[in-house]
């Protein structure tokens, strides 16, 4: 089974990419944000604890996000894989998302970051929010402040699976296409070794 974390910060290209590798590898893609909306919407059990915590301006306490992923993956046990996107986003995170994936006999294969440079995210955010309608992507100091936060709080992830040999760096620079073959290429030589 594959398992992949694909990673970067705001703007470098995840959502488009986890969609390309999705298609390729035939893997399942499991973003926090979808699955939060979809729990919510389905007045879930662990959905309604979630928004609990959502309307009060508080973050979504680990476990119960790890509940919400280890329900996707037993819900989909055919698939080749899975692609996580937008998690884990702190080292504790990445320790429990182990400890879950472990428990289920299938471990994380592969983090590829998409390394991009911040005058870069800040044009292509700056572009997103003129086509997706995302207010927050419109303004410079809140992204810069996105940016600040990722290289804080979310990039030491890298480090914590670099320590395991699990972290691959592929430039998220060039077309969405070239850009796909740099991931698919790393994942490919992640794959033959392992």
């Amino acid at each position: 089974m594959i398992n992949l974390i694909l990673f970067g910060p705001p703007g470098s290209g995840k959502g488009t990419q986890a969609a390309k590798l999705v298609e390729q590898y035939n893997l399942y893609h499991i973003s926090t944000g979808d699955m939060f909306r979809s729990e919510i919407g389905n007045k879930t059990e662990l959905g309604l604890l979630a928004k609990s915590y959502m309307d009060k301006g508080a973050l979504v306490p680990d476990e119960v996000t790890i509940n919400m992923l280890a329900k996707r993956v037993e819900d989909n046990p055919k698939v080749k894989g899975f692609i996580f996107d937008g998690f884990p986003r702190t080292v504790a995170q990445a320790t429990a998302l182990d400890k879950m994936l472990a428990e289920k006999g299938t471990p994380i294969t592969a983090l590829l970051e998409l390394v991009v440079p911040a005058e870069e995210l800040i044009v292509r955010l700056m572009n997103r929010a003129k086509t997706s309608g995302r207010v927050d992507d419109g303004k410079p100091n809140i992204i810069k402040n996105r940016i600040q936060v990722y290289r804080e709080t979310t990039a030491p992830v890298a480090n914590y699976y670099d320590e395991q040999d699990k972290t691959y760096k592929v430039k998220g620079l060039g077309s969405i296409e070239e850009i796909t073959t740099k991931l698919t290429d790393a994942l490919d030589s992640v794959l033959t070794t392992v």
